[in-house]
């Protein structure tokens, strides 16, 4: 960004709820079936049909309520937001103006920095999703699918809160991982069950009057967000000091040539006639409905953090990178065991060799073919000795390639440590004797010989050795005259 101006960032995240069913017809919710399969005169349209809400995804909204803080309204009403598209097959969307069901909260972002920001939610409301226009299925023509028309959406709104690409990128994060950790949404963000657009101005350092906004669309992915919003900052920066204005427009984020262009002009809610639905009544929610919903809230992404930290004794960094996803929590606390010794040993381990192994073959750690006890019982044997750091990984890619259990392993290829210090002491004392030159030149102070002699036990012992043995026995036999 360019010195002497400042970003404001708003963000309306789109989360798809997870209920079986779609917010106002029995069709189902689900994704990819065939085009236009699930699809039902309520989700069409049809003349003389009626929607009927579905629980589920009140107390959906509900439990996301609670656990920002938020003041659930006890009464909501649905709007109808009109508009003409090819993938709104009645011509208006049913949503809410002017009684949302989840009113102002608060979200914690955990930042890169080791700082939290707290991001202000305005509102989430209730809507039905749109189908979906496809554009390069037929040549020169546009399809149309109403699978996804009636999906349940809920729209959280932020206020203004957000300065830089990263911070947004952080708090759609954060989002992402609040509504897994509630189980109200899948989270997949290739499938579109969560979706950001990005409200974003630039004014001049110092100065409290925004600036005019533009709309970024139906951005998909973390790296995106921060992407997209950095490209329009700088656009709408090289505009004003150009002299030209900044026009409010909806654009969309080419992510192949990283830039974002325009898609329509901005509508203003006016554009939309919104009125009262005269098909839906207002919906009470009582206090029973609402504690009962409470009951069911789970940990918290930051609850999960602090105690981490607290309990386990992780640094925030690897506290808050190990919370962020519910199921690599959920992995690493398998594996880390009751008593929580090893959990920082178990931590390198699913941040480092597990990670990159899910991330070089596309998996997700659900998927994983070393599941959480064989990785805790792993890391048992580095701990007790039987297993080097290196004998280790080769454990673990044999655990990887399905060849069995840790133990049967490790006696199968011989890959045992020797710890035996009397064979040890024979086998370097050997060694020492067998190049006296290097010996004598670390006893007159070249330290870093150290690892030509551990080198050559460790090449000696298969790799078997125990390197911390092998540097204090090495360090006696050396210091001999």
């Amino acid at each position: 960004m360019n010195a002497g101006w400042e970003a404001v960032i708003g963000l309306e995240v789109h989360v798809q709820l997870a209920t079986q069913s779609k917010i106002f017809s029995a069709a189902a919710n689900q994704f990819g079936a065939p085009p236009n399969s699930l699809a039902c005169p309520v989700d069409l349209g049809l003349p003389g049909v009626l929607p009927v809400l579905n629980e589920a995804a009140v107390r959906m909204a509900v439990k996301f309520g609670l656990a920002i803080g938020a003041e659930v309204c006890e009464r909501c009403s649905f709007d109808r937001k009109n508009y003409f598209y090819p993938d709104l097959p009645k011509g208006y969307q049913i949503s809410q103006l002017a009684a949302p069901i989840v009113g102002p909260g608060l979200l914690e972002v955990p930042l890169d920095d080791g700082t939290t920001l707290a991001v202000r939610i305005e509102r989430a409301h209730l809507e039905e999703d749109a189908g979906k226009s496809i554009h390069d299925a037929y040549a020169g023509q546009t399809g149309v699918d109403l699978n996804r028309a009636g999906t349940p959406l809920l729209e959280v709104v932020s206020a203004p809160d957000l300065r830089t690409p990263e911070q947004a990128s952080a708090c759609f994060r954060q989002l992402h991982s609040l509504v897994r950790y509630l189980g109200i949404c899948d989270g997949d963000l290739s499938q579109g069950s969560m979706r950001c657009d990005a409200n974003v101005s630039v004014r001049p350092q110092g100065r409290k009057a925004l600036g005019e906004r533009t709309e970024i669309k139906n951005i998909n992915s973390f790296r995106f967000v921060e992407k997209a919003i950095r490209f329009e900052i700088d656009r709408q920066i090289d505009r004003l000091e150009a002299g030209l204005p900044v026009v409010r427009e909806t654009r969309l984020y080419d992510a192949a040539k990283d830039e974002t262009r325009p898609m329509r002009g901005k509508e203003f809610s006016d554009d939309y006639r919104y009125f009262p639905d005269p098909d839906l009544l207002p919906v009470v929610i009582d206090h029973g409905f609402i504690e009962a919903a409470r009951a069911e809230l789970p940990e918290l992404p930051g609850a999960r953090r602090r105690r981490f930290q607290e309990e386990l004794g992780l640094s925030e960094y690897d506290a808050g990178w190990l919370t962020r996803d519910p199921d690599t929590a959920d992995y690493f606390e398998a594996a880390t065991g009751t008593d929580g010794s090893n959990a920082k040993r178990v931590a390198n381990w699913v941040m480092g060799e597990l990670t990159a192994r899910l991330n070089r073959e596309n998996l997700t750690i659900g998927a994983a073919p070393v599941t959480a006890t064989a990785l805790g019982r792993l890391v048992a044997r580095i701990e007790d000795g039987t297993l080097s750091s290196k004998t280790a990984k080769t454990v673990f890619e044999a655990l990887w390639d399905g060849e069995g259990e840790v133990d049967a392993i490790i006696d199968g290829r011989g890959l045992k440590q020797v710890q035996d210090a009397g064979e040890l002491t024979g086998l370097i004392d050997d060694i020492v004797a067998r190049h006296p030159q290097q010996a004598e030149q670390f006893r007159a102070g070249r330290d870093k010989l150290l690892g030509f002699f551990v080198g050559q036990v460790m090449k000696a012992t298969g790799g078997k050795a125990n390197p911390r043995q092998v540097n204090e026995l090495l360090r006696e036999a050396l210091a001999k005259s």
